[in-house]
């Protein structure tokens, strides 16, 4: 009889619970219905009796667009125009000829024509004015529009029509679409004293990263042996997270968690394992790290990290931990949607903003007293809550106002460009000695000239000199004041004359012999690069900094 009973109140408290969720599951239907009812409503008296006639697409463009302004940054809508982007993004390919547009002054321009594809071959050059696409004028557009009219279908003609410095009239090219596949590894190279730590600079998460990360590794073991791995992360966005999966796959035992995603539905909650035994099982491992490597290369750093397999060197990185999947829409449209976070070994999750609360202002960033605290395997203390913290912090130098401003306006690239189209300048042609001294002049021509705030600063009082009487000294003095502004603003070249000189020679190199070799130059340059060869050169420290 005991037995009955209890049989019966199991059953009655799953019938409740099936019950109770039905119910659950029908107020949110019910509550969507209605909510849409009100909205069309709204909608249709706005797009059918305001004073002022507005169209109904960007009406309800916009009332979309305020809603998901509510929610997190990564949840966007993506009208039929943004379609082919999303594929771009997605698959890594598409149909172009391959090259970077942007600016220079109003113009728009060749940043870099992409080795090997139809651009390149035909002999566009970095620093070429486009001026026409298929006989449509650039002028007016940005170089995301000029960019999306060299997109199209393979196979088909494009024709472009372009200024080149030192030639009089302008220069068409007739050229064919082809299959342009986005690099997921922009250089890799075996380096160090002994040339047998493998440097790969990973750009993207996209199809075949793993593929193609395994793929180099093994012609790395082939070509030195390889003692060591240096895997650069660094501003890269992140991309497929099952890409992520496999390349930590490639250096941990099977059967290891990488990474847990936890969402509001069952199957958006799951649990990510290595699969494969491992290429590299003991090999010594850096990885690169910056405020721009987010998602999946968080993904990667952040499980490397707690299951202690690689030292992270570099800057605390950009904390999203939000996972995203397309969900398609009426009329060639799709919701990209955010539908879970992911949460490394250790259980930390790496997001660093509550996008829950005011729209996730900068300012929700937990303080550090209210982070929870996790461990490695080793027993390390990790903490969530901003991002995947590297074990050794390296910040990258900040460049000065001149420098800055410089890049900002891209004037060391025209610079070179302009020197190379003037003069007869080959693969094998050396740096001059006097580039420097040229490219200050080049400024001066050029007036160029940056804001600091004691600029800002003379403004302001500039604002009040019509107040000063002819005989008040107030008003030498701002002047003398302004001569001594100016008179540092020479000074500050010669202060930053060996940065400016990289970065010449590394725009001369890109120029001359391309992307590639710029690349190769300047890693000797770069602070991170040389510590790294310098803790895998010294395994007593290597381990030391894995075990506390």
């Amino acid at each position: 009889m005991r037995r009955s009973r209890l049989i019966l109140v199991v059953s009655l408290l799953v019938v409740f619970s099936v019950l109770t969720a039905a119910i659950k599951s029908g107020d949110i239907y019910f509550q969507i219905k209605k909510q849409l009812t009100i909205f069309s409503d709204v909608y249709k008296e706005i797009a059918t009796l305001y004073v002022d006639e507005l169209p109904p697409e960007a009406l309800m463009k916009n009332g979309i667009n305020s809603m998901l302004d509510a929610l997190d940054p990564y949840t966007t809508f993506v009208d039929e125009g943004q379609q082919q982007q999303m594929e771009i993004l997605s698959t890594g390919t598409y149909g172009g000829i391959g090259l970077d547009a942007g600016y220079r002054g109003e113009r728009i321009v060749v940043i870099a024509p992409y080795d090997g594809y139809p651009a390149s071959r035909a002999g566009i050059r970095p620093g070429d004015i486009i001026l026409e696409i298929d006989g449509v004028s650039t002028v007016g557009m940005d170089p995301e529009e000029v960019q999306q009219l060299t997109i199209g279908d393979i196979g088909t003609s494009i024709s472009l029509k372009i200024e080149r410095r030192g030639i009089d009239q302008p220069i068409e090219f007739e050229l064919e679409r082809e299959r342009i596949e986005v690099k997921n590894i922009a250089y890799s190279e075996l380096i160090g004293e002994n040339s047998d730590v493998g440097y790969i600079q990973l750009t993207r998460f996209g199809q075949n990263t793993a593929e193609e990360l395994r793929d180099q590794l093994i012609k790395f073991r082939e070509e030195s042996g390889m003692n060591g791995l240096i895997l650069d992360l660094r501003n890269n966005p992140g991309g497929l997270l099952n890409e992520a999966v496999h390349v930590v796959d490639k250096f941990i035992d099977p059967g290891e968690l990488v990474v847990e995603t936890r969402g509001r539905l069952r199957d958006q909650s799951n649990s990510y394992y290595t699969e494969e035994p491992p290429l590299f099982e003991d090999l010594p491992m850096v990885i690169l790290l910056n405020s721009g490597s987010a998602s999946a290369s968080e993904v990667v750093a952040g499980a490397l990290q707690d299951l202690d397999r690689a030292v992270i060197l570099g800057e605390t990185s950009f904390g999203k931990g939000l996972v995203q999947t397309i969900r398609p829409l009426s009329y060639n449209t799709s919701l990209r949607l955010t539908v879970s976070r992911y949460y490394t070994p250790s259980g930390r999750s790496i997001q660093s903003i509550d996008y829950t609360r005011d729209n996730g202002s900068a300012d929700q960033l937990l303080p550090e007293g209210q982070r929870r605290e996790f461990e490695t395997r080793n027993g390390r203390k990790v903490y969530e809550g901003a991002g995947i913290e590297p074990d050794i912090t390296i910040e990258t130098p900040s460049a000065s106002l001149l420098e800055t401003t410089i890049q900002q306006k891209n004037l060391a690239f025209f610079f070179i460009s302009d020197y190379i189209s003037d003069h007869s300048v080959d693969q094998e042609s050396e740096f001059p000695d006097n580039m420097y001294q040229l490219f200050v002049e080049y400024l001066q021509e050029e007036d160029f000239n940056f804001e600091t705030s004691a600029d800002r600063y003379i403004k302001e009082l500039k604002k009040s000199e019509e107040h000063f009487s002819e005989s008040d000294k107030a008003r030498e003095l701002l002047r003398e004041l302004e001569e001594l502004v100016n008179e540092q603003k020479k000074l500050s070249l010669a202060e930053n004359r060996e940065q400016l000189e990289n970065a010449l020679k590394l725009e001369w190199i890109s120029g001359t012999r391309g992307g590639t070799e710029k690349i190769q130059e300047s890693l000797p340059l770069d602070l991170v690069i040389t510590e790294s060869l310098s803790i895998l050169s010294n395994q007593d420290r290597y381990k030391e900094v894995l075990s506390n």
